[in-house]
């Protein structure tokens, strides 16, 4: 019996991931200059940084909304000092349009105020009340370097009554992410799920970016991302080719679940949509 061509519907898994890619930056000066490249209505995620604090994140949220981009914040519990600051942050949020946000409990030691973890931000959320369609909230395929699985896997299930997605920590091995998806399913999480990516990252940018974003960050960005320093922190840099082929050749097998790619961009938004337009074009010849 002749072996049927799974290459086609393969391209077409790849196709699919591509199509609505999420685009994550860092609320440094330089991020307009670089979402230029994006056309109007693409997702741009803000992260949250203790180097920075939570209204940077914000004021850049609410700029790019006037941009015409959807941007989708990071609202890190750790960072928020109490109900009150939460329902300014909420009621900035709402006057700027913006229907989509992203729960963390944050990498701040100490936390500022009550909330120590998301689920504690996501249930006071729930109880003052807010705006948003849409909420997303991290999972960790690799495991968290300061969580047990446990507990990780316990905060998923609490969470996910507030939530209506989860992105998966960057990850670079596509056996991984489509095995963890379908360990999430397993544990009872629902959600459409976002494989975290990298984007194209080049060293000598990165390592301007890290100087930028504070000493204090890069070293909480290695400690708990080992293999991605490795893999980032080489002469040659990162293309994410492989990795997108494989996670698209394992939706099609049924070895994976996805919603669609997360790309940590690390504020090189415009070799990654460079890339992101010739990926589109070779599987769609």
């Amino acid at each position: 019996m002749a072996r049927t061509d799974s290459r086609p519907r393969r391209r077409r898994a790849v196709a699919g991931l591509l199509e609505q890619p999420r685009y994550e930056v860092m609320p440094l000066s330089n991020v307009f200059d670089e979402v230029e490249c994006l056309p109007r209505g693409a997702v741009v995620t803000v992260t949250s940084s203790p180097h920075k604090g939570a209204d940077a994140t914000i004021d850049l949220a609410v700029r790019l909304a006037e941009h015409g981009v959807r941007p989708v914040p990071h609202l890190a519990a750790r960072q928020v000092r109490d109900r009150a600051e939460l329902a300014g942050f909420l009621h900035r949020l709402e006057a700027a349009g913006i229907d989509n946000v992203f729960v963390v409990g944050g990498d701040a030691r100490e936390p500022a105020g009550e909330f120590d973890d998301g689920l504690a931000l996501l249930e006071a959320m729930d109880s003052i009340g807010h705006p948003f369609d849409h909420i997303g909230i991290p999972s960790y395929p690799d495991g968290h370097h300061a969580i047990d699985d446990d507990r990780l896997w316990a905060a998923l299930q609490a969470k996910q009554r507030y939530a209506t997605y989860t992105v998966t920590q960057m990850c670079f091995d596509a056996a991984t992410i489509s095995r963890f998806t379908l360990a999430l399913r397993r544990h009872g999480i629902t959600l459409p799920i976002y494989a975290g990516i990298p984007g194209v990252v080049d060293m000598a940018k990165l390592l301007r970016v890290s100087l930028r974003i504070g000493v204090g960050d890069s070293l909480r960005f290695a400690r708990g991302n080992k293999a991605a320093s490795r893999r980032l922190l080489t002469p040659r840099g990162y293309r994410p080719d492989a990795l997108v082929r494989k996670l698209g050749a394992h939706v099609q097998d049924g070895k994976a679940e996805l919603a669609g790619l997360h790309i940590y961009t690390f504020n090189h938004v415009d070799a990654t949509v460079r890339w992101m337009q010739t990926a589109r074009r070779k599987v769609a010849s």
